[in-house]
């Protein structure tokens, strides 16, 4: 029987638990996922692009479970009443191939992109960040903003986004957060001016520049999670050129990340090889470091496994009749008859 968690089943999980504690027990789980980096069959993402958007199926599997999760990116969606991205994902058992958790992972992929971005910055960051500016204060910001203020102690907030009521919304959600501190500023240039890190994380699906090498100070790291398909880019390429560059799988990252627009010989390390100790992080304080964060398969790998330890303990979900449970497995014909004989009964 395959255990299945709607939207509301997370939200739940999500209250009893708490956000905070949810996302540090979430970087656990990347982290621990990352350092058997070698034992996971990885590929870059299938995906269908169109005028309007991107749909993209995300597999990785190891010795005892595959995922895959569905998701799409559509800018333009907020016309239709519909999220920008929207995703659903399967945990199953390698062994025998049944699936053993199908789940929502909309919420959850916001989620597991702010835990990325903070176990990222956890090694390329300057230990005493405590400013970080947000460009595009969207769907997934305030996960992005509570992620770093509550596990890698940001305490202000420097916010821009060109809708005024995204900025707005934004405010009304975190207006309470003790200990921190929201600054709205008028442009890209003021929010990064003085700033520690810089996310960016916007969701047109264009090529633009949002950060220029003449807004990059000494010592900031840019987690910049909003270019994340071919022919969408947030950083100006000079910003990349004179940058450590970190990523997450390189074959995925030179198609889709703002690695896009450079050289096939550029320099990049994989954030594996960083948290093993084969590749430095951060190697001074005056460097500029970029994590070209374009979310990669493992992570919801991750997210799915703690989606399905946490809703176990819990108690939530519900048993789905997914596959057949069948009395002869090689009778499969036999079902047909089955549920006749139930609809007629």
């Amino acid at each position: 029987m395959t255990t299945v968690l709607t939207t509301q089943d997370v939200a739940r999980l999500v209250q009893r638990v708490g956000l905070p504690d949810l996302l540090r027990r979430l970087v656990s789980y990347l982290e621990s996922d990352y350092l058997r980096w070698a034992e996971f069959d990885k590929t870059p993402r299938v995906a269908a692009h169109s005028q309007d958007g991107v749909i993209e199926l995300m597999p990785i599997a190891d010795a005892s479970l595959y995922s895959f999760k569905y998701v799409n990116g559509h800018p333009k969606n907020h016309r239709f009443g519909l999220p920008t991205v929207m995703a659903f994902g399967v945990l199953a058992d390698v062994a025998t191939g049944a699936p053993a958790l199908l789940s929502e992972l909309t919420l959850t992929t916001a989620m597991r992109t702010a835990a990325t971005s903070v176990m990222v910055a956890k090694r390329l960051a300057r230990p005493d960040s405590r400013v970080m500016a947000l460009i595009g204060n969207g769907a997934q910001s305030e996960f992005q903003a509570l992620a770093f203020h509550h596990l890698l102690g940001i305490r202000e907030l420097r916010l821009y986004d060109i809708d005024p009521a995204a900025t707005a919304k934004l405010v009304r959600h975190l207006q309470q957060t003790p200990g921190l501190t929201l600054t709205v500023c008028a442009s890209t240039a003021e929010a990064v001016k003085g700033a520690d890190i810089v996310t960016t994380v916007t969701a047109d699906k264009t090529n633009a520049t949002i950060l220029t090498p003449d807004m990059i100070e000494p010592g900031m790291h840019i987690n910049g999670v909003g270019g994340d398909c071919p022919g969408k880019t947030e950083l100006h390429r000079g910003v990349l050129e004179t940058a450590r560059v970190v990523c997450e799988f390189e074959p995925q990252s030179r198609i889709e990340g703002d690695m896009q627009q450079m050289p096939a010989d550029f320099p990049v390390t994989e954030f594996w090889r960083v948290l093993a100790g084969q590749a430095p992080g951060r190697e001074s304080t005056s460097q500029v470091t970029v994590f070209d964060s374009v979310g990669f398969a493992l992570e919801d790998f991750s997210a799915l496994r703690l989606l399905r330890d946490v809703s176990n303990q819990l108690g939530l979900g519900a048993p789905l009749d997914l596959i057949p449970q069948m009395t002869d497995p090689k009778d499969l014909f036999g079902e047909l008859h089955l549920t006749h004989q139930l609809q007629v009964a």
